[in-house]
């Protein structure tokens, strides 16, 4: 039998995993404090979004990223897709600031490229343990496929 104790720690296992998706969104947050300018000044392609809908969409994809990452936690993962899992979050902290704060749309479609391939990677990690985890990525991978649609498109355009 599982000790109170014990039942508390999983859950608040989830805290850390919530620190490192809020903190990954607090640099894209102050990075694109100028995004909307940015984003209206761009030559868009006809299947971009409006500006209103990325925060939306971004902070229910945050929440799943954290609990996905703590699922696969609990369930034993082992130690090489936490790896890519932080690797992911990296790269998605790194293409706000590329992108809106210093412009550098190129730099920014290589990010997002490789964003791609390490969420890829680690939903393949977390299936191996947490096929709720692994699925918990799929609309963030959907996101961010569209995301570099998006940024190849505006590359093209600009």
């Amino acid at each position: 039998m599982t000790t109170m104790p014990g039942r508390l720690r999983a859950p608040l296992a989830l805290l850390p995993f919530l620190v490192a998706v809020a903190v990954v969104a607090l640099v894209g947050g102050l990075a694109a404090s100028g995004a909307r300018s940015v984003y209206s000044g761009l030559d868009l392609p006809p299947f971009a979004p409006p500006a209103w809908l990325f925060g939306p969409v971004w902070t229910v994809l945050y929440l799943g990223i954290a609990v996905a990452g703590w699922l696969y936690w609990k369930s034993g993962g082992d130690r090489r897709g936490l790896v890519w899992y932080a690797a992911q979050l990296v790269l998605n902290a790194a293409w706000t600031p590329l992108f809106f704060a210093a412009g550098a749309y190129g730099l920014a479609l290589a990010d997002i490229l490789v964003l791609d391939v390490a969420i890829v990677v680690t939903a393949l990690y977390f299936r191996r343990s947490s096929r709720v985890a692994a699925a918990l990525l799929l609309p963030y991978l959907a996101w961010t496929l569209y995301a570099t649609a998006l940024t190849v498109a505006i590359v093209v355009l600009n």
